[in-house]
């Protein structure tokens, strides 16, 4: 984590939700990972779910740092606004594989 420039948030926002997203990308990597079990059964319909999810976490990688740096800027401007298309990806990424997740529970 950059912590380079800094802000007067004493309740630590950016750090707090660059925590969450880290945890996020982490879960994701978790999933991926169990899904590498269901290879033997399920066949390439289990990797369509590890790069799935490992899409997912790629994203949010590459976004941290420019989301933690956009966070302070925008408290030390007193403008902060909530990423709305990363939230709003990331959720149709989660639908998408929670539902080829149960898709491949129940029809396999």
């Amino acid at each position: 984590m950059n912590l380079t420039r800094t802000h007067a948030d004493a309740g630590l926002q950016p750090e707090r939700t660059w925590m969450a997203w880290r945890r996020t990308l982490l879960s994701l990597v978790a999933a991926s990972l169990l899904c590498l079990r269901w290879v033997p059964q399920h066949g390439s319909f289990a990797f369509v779910l590890v790069a799935l999810a490992l899409l997912a976490a790629l994203a949010i990688g590459l976004g941290q740092q420019r989301r933690y740096r956009q966070s302070i800027a925008a408290i030390n401007d007193g403008r902060a606004a909530p990423p709305v298309l990363e939230v709003l990806a990331l959720a149709a990424a989660c639908v998408a594989f929670g539902a080829l997740g149960l898709y491949g529970v129940l029809m396999f």
